[in-house]
């Protein structure tokens, strides 16, 4: 397996280039399978996660064409000749869960392996198979597949989430697109992943009102049409890189990043001590004086987010004080933290949250990845020891950051890969 070795203590400064959302680009990949016609997706992030949703869509018999050279581009397009997605794939990767309500609504069957994925929780499907099953769907749960059935169509219905859950209002809002009347999903899910989606659903056909908020109503249509769609930047990967640039003491310009989609985590950055400017074409972030503690708690959007948090507790490792970090997402995100705490970090596990105590400096050591954003945090880990980090099992982290070792080197970190 790949590792990744690093030399910190030099300051970030320079430019990195934001790719396409990792978590846009897979339920827009979905949606592929809401139409015959070709639906073109354009700013698509060279990823294994990307890769492996267009192996799952060719299971089904839909062509993924990369029509231009540099591959950031996907043509997405075909008939459905199997509603089967198995385990060997759905295993690889939790988000192809998401083929589940299109199939539905499509073919009127699917059968889709219960998903994998990263370590983080038991992240239940729940909520999506009983949204499908108040639009009418039979859901049976048999030798670790869910069968759906719905041999007359979906009907429109009133889904009151109990908690706005993102993959569920994704696979909700893709199969109520093609139901027979009104389907209002209320304590939807907000986050620009789910906007970016439903201005493409609507670009394809779709009626779609009340986008951007927590209640969303779609009007049912007998059929969507191919369309040209963006994916919206990745604002993970932004918030990340910001956090490079301030736990090195540089100032980075992020192209093509965007204040308005990070949340809550401009405002916790300047809290800490870290000023985030947004320019013309993206946004610069530099370290002011000194990082300060800063109490953060995770929450959906426009709350802290989840995949920030472990990037933002090595940014208190370092920080003057003591920051109290509370994950309220997933009840097993803390696995970075035995990995943290050898590179000399000061972290306290208390149930659900953690206790921070910011030290003058970390010290460079092997190192394992646990789960996709655990492994980035380690490298930020790295670029800011004293000393040699060799971060191993790096294959998450090509799940969702790409080509982070060059972006990195080219601001000036000693940063490479070293091949398995």
């Amino acid at each position: 397996m790949d590792r990744i070795r690093i030399r910190g203590g030099l300051p970030l400064n320079g430019e990195i280039t934001i790719g396409g959302a990792k978590n846009a680009g897979l339920p827009l990949m979905a949606a592929g399978l809401l139409t015959d016609e070709r639906l073109v997706l354009t700013n698509v992030p060279l990823l294994a996660d990307i890769h492996t949703m267009a192996v799952l869509l060719a299971q089904h018999g839909v062509a993924v064409d990369k029509p231009t050279n540099d591959g950031r581009t996907l043509s997405i397009g075909g008939k459905i000749t199997n509603t089967e997605a198995p385990y060997d794939i759905v295993r690889k990767m939790r988000a192809s869960v998401l083929v589940l309500g299109p199939l539905v609504a499509r073919m009127g069957e699917a059968k889709v392996s219960l998903p994998g994925g990263c370590a983080i929780g038991t992240r239940p499907v729940d909520l999506h198979l009983k949204g499908l099953e108040q639009m009418g769907a039979a859901i049976r749960l048999d030798a670790g597949y869910v069968h759906a059935m719905a041999p007359k169509g979906l009907k429109g219905a009133t889904i009151v989430m109990p908690f706005p859950s993102v993959g569920a209002t994704e696979n909700l809002l893709m199969a109520a697109s093609l139901a027979d009347g009104q389907t209002v999903l209320a304590n939807a899910a907000r986050e620009p992943e789910i906007t970016d989606l439903c201005d493409c659903l609507v670009a394809m056909g779709a009626r779609i009102d009340g986008i951007g908020t927590d209640r969303l109503t779609i009007e049912g249509v007998r059929a969507l049409h191919g369309a040209t769609h963006p994916i919206i930047p990745d604002r993970i990967e932004t918030g990340t890189y910001a956090c490079a640039a301030a736990i090195t003491g540089g100032a980075v310009h992020l192209r093509h990043g965007r204040i308005d989609h990070l949340g809550a985590v401009v405002r916790t950055l300047n809290d800490a001590g870290v000023e985030v400017t947004q320019q013309e074409d993206g946004i610069t972030v530099k370290r002011l004086n000194g990082l300060h503690g800063v109490d953060v708690m995770t929450e959906p959007y426009p709350g802290f987010p989840t995949d920030m948090q472990a990037q933002f507790m090595v940014l208190m490792s370092v920080a003057q004080g003591a920051a109290m970090v509370t994950e309220t997402i997933f009840e097993n995100r803390f696995m970075h933290v035995p990995e943290l705490n050898r590179m000399g970090a000061r972290i306290n596990v208390h149930g659900a949250s953690a206790i921070v105590r910011g030290v003058p400096c970390l010290s460079g050591a092997p190192v394992m990845a646990t789960d996709l954003r655990a492994s980035v945090s380690l490298v930020l880990a790295g670029l800011a020891a004293k000393g040699e980090t060799v971060v191993s099992r790096v294959y998450h982290l090509d799940r969702g950051y790409e080509a982070v070792e060059q972006k990195l080197a080219a601001c000036g970190a000693d940063i490479e890969r070293l091949p398995g």
